[in-house]
């Protein structure tokens, strides 16, 4: 667990000067990529945001490049896969914060691009284990605080993909887990009715990430061609996960895609 200092008390938005009370956020997968420009947008609208990633070096770089390393900061080393990591992840932001507003699930891994009966038990396991089990786990932890704090509820947000749509060639395990990812967003959405807690789902096409690089350079197509594919800034999906949870509970985007405009989504391609 590491907190931080306020490096730089002039950049805190309007919004956090008027108010001492800051919504509490958690983040998984915070430190690279839509994550970590996620976590940066949240910071900026005055969240208090605690950032959760298998390697601490990347969420403190997170932090670090968000210019707010203050006490609304909260860096905690998390494997999604693990319940025991992910109870003491959601215990110390208890703790620490006293309430969560809104979980993101955003925490992802793909396997090596091969067909479908080269993938291994191993690998098949890992991108499970992280991407619907790991999503599993944060939103029953997430539950159990978002129920029974005052005031009550808060709302979850899960990283779907485009693959939770249609999947890309040589892909089984990652659509599996977004495909599941769509049931349970929605199975999240009908037993938080309950208890004012909100669920909804992003899905996101093309974002100019580290994991999305290979799109730049050129990747295989449905006829087995190997096109490159328009991306779009990060950004775009941060601003638009910001915008979900921005929104009264009151209120929900059950699903939201973002995506570069002209990438081969619909349509021919």
């Amino acid at each position: 667990m590491y907190r931080h200092k306020l490096l730089n008390p002039t950049k805190l938005p309007e919004s956090m000067k008027m108010s001492s009370v800051a919504k509490v956020a958690v983040v998984t997968g915070a430190g690279t990529g839509v994550g970590r420009s996620t976590t940066i947008s949240l910071l900026r609208e005055g969240y208090s945001v605690v950032l959760a990633g298998r390697r601490k070096e990347p969420l403190e770089s997170t932090v670090n490049e968000a210019g707010y390393e203050d006490s609304r900061t909260l860096v905690f080393p998390t494997d999604v896969g693990n319940p025991d990591s992910v109870r003491a992840l959601f215990a110390q932001t208890r703790e620490t914060f006293g309430r969560l507003d809104l979980l993101f699930n955003n925490a992802g891994i793909s396997a090596p691009s091969v067909p479908l009966e080269e993938i291994t038990y191993e690998q098949w396991k890992a991108v499970v284990d992280v991407n619907l089990t790991g999503a599993f786990l944060c939103t029953q932890e997430a539950f159990k605080i978002m129920k029974d704090q005052n005031p009550r509820g808060g709302r979850i947000i899960n990283n779907g993909s485009i693959s939770a749509h249609v999947p890309r060639p040589f892909s089984s395990p990652y659509t599996s887990t977004k495909h599941a990812i769509t049931g349970l967003t929605r199975s999240t959405s009908l037993d938080g009715r309950a208890y004012d807690i909100a669920c909804g789902q992003i899905d996101i096409g093309n974002a100019a990430t580290e994991m999305t690089a290979r799109i730049r350079d050129g990747i295989i197509q449905a006829n087995g061609e190997t096109a490159v594919e328009p991306s779009m800034d990060v950004e775009n999906a941060a601003n638009a996960v910001v915008h979900m949870a921005g929104l009264p509970l009151a209120a929900n985007i059950l699903f939201m895609t973002v995506m570069a405009t002209k990438m081969p989504f619909v349509g021919r391609g």
